[in-house]
This record gives C-alpha cells, structure tokens and sequence, in this order.
C-alpha cells in the first residue's frame, strides 16, 4: 500500500502540504479498499451455479487447467519477455486520479476491476499504488519520485508483475520496466492475455490472434547489435559511406514483416468465415425467425440469463470474459412463436480497439437482431456506468441506434432497491431479473414476447391433408389462434409471414 514520508525534517507544512496528504490519505483509502475486493466487477466468493445451468462441463476442463500458485517464469532480463509468453503471477495495480471525489471514486471502481481482472488472468494482486496528478508522465507514467516508489514496493511484496489502469505507450512501458526491474503490463495487455485463454473455436482463437499481433507490432523493440537498424548505402553524409552498409533488413524489420504478413492472412481467413454466419441469418431470414440479440457488460449473468431461458447449459463462471464465442439458442414464446436468442462477448471499461475491430464480424450479429436484451449487473457500485460502456461500443455497429432495447437489471437478489429503482426512472423499458433465483424471468418473457415482430398477414384458410409441410411450417413460424380438423383438410387461423401466406393461398381448398 502507498505510503507517506514520516521523518519531521523531510514533512513539508503550510495549505500545500495539508492538501498533498489528503489526497495521499484518500489514494491509500481507494487502494485498501480494493485490495478488500468489496464490489468488484467480479463477484464476491466462488461461482454459484442454478439448476439451469446443466453439467457445466466446460467450467470443470478450464478448472483442470488454472495457474498453480508459486509457479512463475522469473527472467533476470526482462527485455527477453515476449508480450504473448507473458505469465501473470504476483501483481502489483498502479492508478492515477486527477484529484476531487468523483475522479476518485471512478479511479477507485477502475482499479477493482483491473483487480478482477488480473484475478481472472490467473495473478496474485498483491498490492496497488493510486497517484493523483493532472497529466500522466510522458516519460514513467507516474513520474520519476512515483516510479521509485513503485519499485521499493515491487522488491518489498516479492512482485514479478506490475499492471497499469491504462494502455501505455510503447516508450513509457520500457522507461517504467527500467525502474521497477520487473514485467510493465498495461490493461490493454491484460484483457487480450484473458482473451487468448478462453477463447475456444476457430473464429474466436483467430479473431483474439489478430487483436494480439496489432497490439504486438508497435511494441517490438531491438536489444543489442543483433537487431540494431543497419545503414544501407550512402547515408547521413559522405562520413557514412563505406564501412557502414549493412546486411539489409534488420531482424525487427523481418519480424514486422512477419507480424503483417500473419495478421494479413488472419484477416483472410476471419473474411472466409462470414459467409456460414451470413447464410445462417439468411435462414433465419427467409423462416422469418426473429433473433434477440444479448448484450451486457462482462460478469453482468449474460450466460446465466441465456441458460434460465432456453436451458443452453453453456459454462458460467464468477471472471471476467468467462465465454467469448457466442452461442445461439431457439425458443419459443408463450403463445408458439419460434425466435433465436444469440449470446454475445462482454463489455468492459476501456475495451481495447483492437478487439472491437477484430471482433465486429461478430458484434455486426447485434445489429441484424429484432431486439436487444441489456444485460446490466444492479447489484455493481456503478450500473449507470456500465450501460455507458455498452453502449459506446454498440453505438459504432451499423443498425443498433434503431435497435428496441430492454434493459434487464440482472441480480436483483443482491442489489439494492434504491439502485433499482434509479436505473428504472432513467431507462424506457427495464425487466428486474435474477437469473439465479428466476425471479422476474417469467416477466421478461412477456416483455420479449410483446417486443418481437408479429406475422403481418392474417389467415382463414383450409389446407388439404397431403400439405401437412406448410401447417407444420404455421406451427413453426406463424401465430396459430385456432386449428380445426374437417373432412377437406385443416382449416388454420392466425398470422404468417407474407411468403408463407402465399404457399397457403395456393393450396388452399
């Protein structure tokens, strides 16, 4: 934990000095109390799992796999680090906040959920540091007096890691490793090194490739006259003629030229697999089977919501970015109707951009859907902020602005009413939910089912018996009101889509 100097002689006196120990009074305050874990994004204790969440399969391979603890990859040369060999192991958080309650209590919430974070990367938070100043160094991040500091607080815990509540700079992360002595990783670094954990199919193992290899390619660095830049020819004067041309391409060059060559063929290859999603839709499409799209901030019961309503059984777990790969379920609604319900990745504070863009083939789903479910967990210190961060990623996804949205207020088990109740008063249409208990899901169901599109064509007609395809297809896709068996065939009344409606007409008797 930070701390303050003590010696009387070094204590400066006066309004400047009282002002700098209250602010260093409130930055030990937000440290203790996020090294308590109280209201992270990450739940408090294990993962409680409910009836509807099935065997969980998938929760016990990634459990059979977990980091040990005091296992490590201590290097003497921290320069010999390759951003994607990186083991998080014991950590030390640094912040900064610009000083007032607000900035304070924003910087405080940012840094449990780095905590979160580096938890659910497989580290040990072992302390933090929280800085107020104005403007970041451009040199340490914290400043050279902080970036001391932070190192006698790194050799003191034992820590071989130190992540920072924010994406460095390429020139500030090795001017702070200098200092420290051990591995600088950013938040960038960290959700990517998550990512690259849980991601499990093709697309997605790909998808997190590629948002590493951009992050990757600005931060390659030469050490030593193996990957110093060369001069080539006449350079810098007639002084750098003969005896200074190199070899050509230098090996950072070639490992650029190798970066960009795989991120090139990545992008090929997540391209090739658009067309199976856009044929899917297309049959969802030409069925008319509306999909509901399910968006949310990460850890807010997404995949506990997906399991209550359609009994997926897809792996829930008390981390951050638990699933990545989005998962597609059909249901019904009350009264038959056939729709999808389609599970998307999380959202966080400061997703990277470079996950955005890798994974927008997949977030472009939430656009083409009928309706938007906002999962939001009411039981965090700060929902309102969560929405926030939703939905300036969405607000970047082509269709999502005309998108009807219900915004469901998941864990209404442990959340308090008054927070309820705000979110309620701000929020057009909300649905108080927990998937845990299934309080409110019968609820929501109404709310779904009142929100989807309803078949536009209204039907009273006979079909012979020989076409029990097309009243299957009514059964499947349409609205059926009444059903009657007579001597000439089925006479059906309800709504169907116009395409149907016309394979109707034509058999009809």
């Amino acid at each position: 934990m930070t701390h303050t100097p003590t010696d009387p002689e070094q204590t400066a006196t006066g309004p400047a000095a009282e002002e700098s120990r209250d602010a260093q009074s409130i930055a030990n305050d937000v440290v203790a109390r996020v090294l308590a874990r109280a209201g992270t994004a990450r739940a408090e204790g294990g993962t409680v799992h409910s009836a509807y969440d099935g065997d969980q399969l998938d929760l016990a391979e990634r459990s059979a796999l977990r980091r040990v603890t005091g296992l490590s990859t201590e290097l003497d040369d921290v320069t010999e680090v390759e951003y994607r060999q990186l083991r998080l192991e014991k950590v030390v958080l640094v912040g900064l906040h610009t000083g007032g309650e607000a900035a304070s209590r924003e910087a405080e919430i940012s840094l449990r959920e780095l905590a979160a974070l580096a938890e659910t990367a497989g580290s040990q938070v072992l302390d933090g540091l929280l800085q107020k100043r104005a403007n970041p160094d451009p040199g340490t991040y914290l400043g050279s007096g902080k970036a001391v500091e932070l190192a006698e607080m790194v050799a003191a815990n034992g820590a071989d890691t130190v992540v920072v509540d924010t994406e460095l700079a390429p020139s500030q992360r090795r001017a702070l490793e200098d200092v420290v002595k051990v591995k600088v990783v950013d938040r960038t670094a960290l959700i990517l090194d998550i990512f690259a954990q849980h991601a499990k199919s093709r697309e997605g193992k790909a998808q997190v490739e590629l948002a590493q290899l951009e992050y990757l390619l600005p931060r390659l660095r030469g050490w030593g006259e193996s990957m110093s830049r060369q001069a080539g020819g006449q350079v810098g004067g007639a002084s750098a003629g003969m005896g200074s041309r190199g070899p050509g391409e230098t090996k950072i060059e070639l490992d650029r030229r190798r970066i960009r060559n795989r991120m090139a063929k990545l992008r090929r290859e997540i391209a090739a697999m658009a067309p199976a999603r856009e044929t899917k839709r297309l049959e969802r499409r030409r069925h008319s089977v509306p999909n509901v799209a399910i968006a949310g901030y990460t850890n807010a019961g997404k995949s506990s919501l997906l399991n209550v309503l359609t009994d997926a059984g897809v792996l829930v777990e008390n981390a951050l970015f638990a699933t990545l790969d989005p998962t597609v379920r059909r249901a019904r609604t009350e009264d038959g109707r056939l729709y999808t319900l389609a599970d998307t990745v999380g959202f966080v504070r400061h997703l990277p951009h470079q996950l955005v863009e890798a994974f927008r083939s997949t977030l472009e789903e939430v656009g083409d859907a009928a309706l938007l479910l906002h999962v939001v967990d009411a039981s965090h210190p700060d929902p309102e902020g969560q929405i926030d961060a939703v939905r300036e990623v969405l607000s970047d996804i082509p269709g999502v602005e005309d998108l009807p949205e219900i915004v469901v207020l998941n864990k209404a088990d442990l959340a308090d009413p008054v927070t309820v109740g705000r979110i309620q008063r701000r929020e057009r249409r909300t649905a108080v939910v927990s998937a845990h208990t299934g309080e409110g899901i019968a609820e929501l169901k109404e709310l779904i089912a009142d929100a989807l599109p309803r078949p536009a064509v209204e039907i009273d007609l006979v079909v012979p018996y020989s076409r029990g395809d097309l009243v299957h297809r009514v059964h499947e896709h349409g609205e059926l009101t009444d059903e009657e068996y007579l001597a000439e065939g089925t006479r059906l009344r309800g709504r169907v889509d116009p395409g149907l409606a016309a394979e109707l007409d034509a058999v009809a008797v």
